[in-house]
């Protein structure tokens, strides 16, 4: 899933970065109000970590213009203002979540999780659609009587089709959930990640629609 960090602290959004990364988010990072809400208009990421203390627009500013217009994509404020006053401006301003620095990468990892589990409709922890079933906190992906480990990006991309059971999902829209701004993207990445999926868990696991693009199977 694709997921823009909007913080101007340079260590904590390298920090943030590499352990979204390596938990197998694309990340794009800001590190300013005005440039998020400019970001935000174009609606490709999946979820956004959302410091306060921004330069040039408040956080807070940048949440209630996020929602004056109708942007849904779940939010996660992540500050280092631990008063009531502003979680509660927060929460009533539209963001899902409030995470106070310090916070542990962990735990930060399974809110994320959890608002993009409801953002797909779903609330079990592991994603299935009964045949298939794909374990975020682990990267574990179990089909039929088979249990493997994905990589980082074979998980993405199983990640991104397991959300929308049933629907197919193009190239481009594979590629924009898997990979970053700055992350250059071969022309056959994506064939080579279906490919390494496939061998791993059997080749009918994710369906080619030819001229359209891929899909899992819906649930029974």
């Amino acid at each position: 899933m694709r997921i823009l960090l909007v913080e101007d602290d340079r260590m904590i959004g390298e920090a943030v970065s590499v352990a979204l990364k390596d938990a197998a988010y694309a990340v794009d990072w800001v590190q300013d109000g005005p440039t998020a809400n400019r970001v935000l208009e174009q609606g490709e990421h999946q979820a956004v970590l959302l410091d306060l203390g921004l330069p040039k627009r408040d956080g807070l500013e940048v949440l209630r213009r996020l929602r004056q217009v109708g942007n849904l994509v779940p939010v996660i404020v992540i500050t280092a203002r631990d008063g009531v006053d502003d979680r509660i401006k927060g929460l009533d301003w539209g963001a899902d979540d409030y995470l106070v620095k310090p916070f542990e990468v962990n735990e930060l990892l399974a809110r994320l999780r959890a608002i993009i589990r409801r953002q797909g409709g779903q609330s079990a922890p592991v994603l299935s659609n009964g045949a298939l079933s794909l374990d975020p906190a682990t990267h574990e992906a179990r089909y039929g009587s088979l249990v493997v480990l994905l990589s980082a990006r074979e998980f993405a991309l199983l990640h991104a089709l397991l959300l929308h059971p049933g629907m197919i999902l193009t190239r481009n829209e594979l590629e924009s959930r898997i990979y970053g701004w700055n992350e250059e993207v071969e022309s056959n990445a994506v064939d080579f990640l279906i490919h390494g999926v496939r061998k791993k868990l059997g080749a009918d696991v994710i369906k080619n629609v030819r001229g359209a693009g891929w899909m899992v199977d819906k649930p029974e």
